[in-house]
């Protein structure tokens, strides 16, 4: 069992949680901005103001403001992303060390704000277009090839006040807008595009982890907003192609597997309902370009009526992804039956699987979970495919002699290396594999930097203590060799 020749190895990040330089050179707040840090049992909060009120709900990734709402800095609460890592200031520093461990790809996300600073500007903010072509072309000067994600959980505050959280048609053509100034200004620089990020989280968000009581409003706000946002895609789909026909394109999907907890046939059936909607739904549409024939069941569920004319469905069709990629961290188990056994964690409820060990954050370790996605998804869609983030997070120590031992991190990397190399080895055309975190990063869960996933180490705390300086992990000296063997040497 090999990997291909040209296989792509790297790592994946995201603006808010590694740039800091929040108001730096003329950038705009996001939503992200105004996210507070928690904790394992604290959730993170979005800060705003409401009827003059300062007030605060708990913040989930895809999620924006309760209509009406003014985001706001609460002077007494702190905000992790404002500083991150710096990595706006410091990714030379950090670009190097990647290359040293021998990146060829770097997965990056664009801040919207560093571009359009509310959003709906007529043009551009040059001092964030000049950022990020210092950073490709870094990248380039280590053959390190970026793959970029246009929207990764960083929607412009101003936009998300005004439309209230993709509420409006309008977001689509300010999306857009924004898109095609990346492609113009960074052709011949970056030819992998992912449009947004985990975009099937408003689904996953939902019900997935154990919130079984939601109303139909959040319902249907989620599958407005997806609707939107996949009419988006498709447009920034043709456009990255018109613009620059080496552009390849591609979706981003939350992967999660989910098993039926029992073989009663009712935990079957709803463990396949729960894949249709959180996964395939968001998937088939992107990837096929046209809604599912249960999409109408899913809808109808919950009463749903969407605003969808007869140009987004020609718009869907024309713009198809040309790759799938997905982050993939765990599995769930999917019951119809009263259990005892509960995962409680970050994002993560329900039923327990009995076969698995979990992380001290509830997540399931399950590299053939990963085997079976890939399987499954190749079946499906017949794209070429991408596992963009996988990783342990983990409380890391630097020992006596100044090193950080995570081997646990190693045997979760290796783990799931392995499950690639099956499903390369049964056919699936898989030609990447970005690690979560390459370097410690705030967690957009938590919060916190002592969830870390990195094989850098970063020294900063929990409550933004620290010098910034980094250290490379034992995980950085071995993915070195496993990147140097093509993923032959795992040991």
């Amino acid at each position: 069992m090999t990997f291909p020749k040209n296989f792509l190895w790297g790592g994946a990040t995201a603006a808010n949680q590694i740039e800091g330089a929040y108001d730096v050179d003329g950038k705009g707040l996001s939503v992200t901005d105004i996210t507070t840090a928690g904790s394992l049992n604290e959730p993170r909060y979005l800060t705003y103001k409401l009827n003059g009120k300062l007030e605060k709900t708990p913040a989930v990734p895809g999620a924006g403001l309760p209509k009406g709402a003014v985001g706001t800095i609460d002077p007494n609460a702190y905000y992790p992303n404002h500083v991150a890592i710096d990595f706006y200031h410091r990714y030379k520093e950090d670009i190097k060390l990647f290359a040293e461990m021998g990146f060829t790809t770097f997965r990056i996300s664009i801040a919207w704000t560093r571009i359009f600073p509310k959003g709906d500007e007529e043009k551009p903010n040059q001092a964030g277009l000049d950022f990020y072509r210092r950073v490709f072309e870094e990248c380039k000067k280590y053959g390190i090839e970026p793959i970029v994600t246009i929207s990764h959980y960083e929607d412009p505050l101003y936009l998300s006040e005004k439309y209230n959280d993709w509420q409006d048609r309008k977001m689509i053509d300010f999306y857009v807008k924004y898109a095609k100034t990346l492609f113009i200004k960074y052709k011949g620089l970056v030819k992998y595009w992912l449009t947004f990020n985990e975009i099937n989280s408003a689904l996953l968000m939902l019900n997935s982890f154990g919130n079984d009581v939601v109303d139909n409003k959040a319902y249907q706000h989620a599958y407005q907003k997806l609707h939107y946002q996949f009419v988006a895609s498709a447009r920034a789909v043709k456009a990255a192609h018109e613009i620059d026909s080496e552009n390849i394109v591609g979706n981003m999907i939350c992967g999660v597997v989910d098993y039926p907890l029992t073989p009663d046939p009712e935990d079957v059936l709803a463990t396949r309902h729960v894949m249709e909607q959180n996964i395939y739904y968001c998937g088939d549409v992107q990837c096929k370009g046209k809604y599912p024939t249960y999409s109408k069941r899913l809808w109808n569920e919950h009463n749903v009526h969407l605003d969808i004319t007869e140009q987004d469905k020609k718009d869907l069709a024309e713009g198809k992804v040309d790759i799938y990629t997905f982050s993939y961290y765990m599995s769930n188990v999917i019951t119809k039956h009263k259990v005892e056994d509960k995962v409680s964690g970050n994002f993560s409820a329900g039923a327990k699987n009995p076969y698995l060990k979990y992380s001290e954050w509830g997540w399931a370790t399950d590299p053939t979970g990963l085997q079976y996605y890939l399987e499954v998804m190749y079946d499906r869609y017949d794209l070429p495919m991408m596992v963009v983030e996988n990783g342990l997070g983990a409380i890391d120590k630097i020992a006596a002699d100044g090193k950080i031992y995570d081997d646990y991190r190693i045997d979760y990397l290796r783990q799931h290396i392995k499950a690639m190399q099956k499903a390369i080895d049964d056919g699936v055309d898989l030609i990447g594999y970005t690690t979560w975190g390459c370097i410690d990063l705030v967690s957009a869960g938590t919060g916190q930097m002592s969830k870390r996933y990195g094989f850098i180490y970063v020294d900063r705390d929990d409550e933004g203590n620290g010098s910034l300086d980094r250290i490379p992990k034992e995980s950085y000296y071995w993915y070195k060799k496993v990147i140097n063997s093509q993923g032959k040497d795992l040991d």
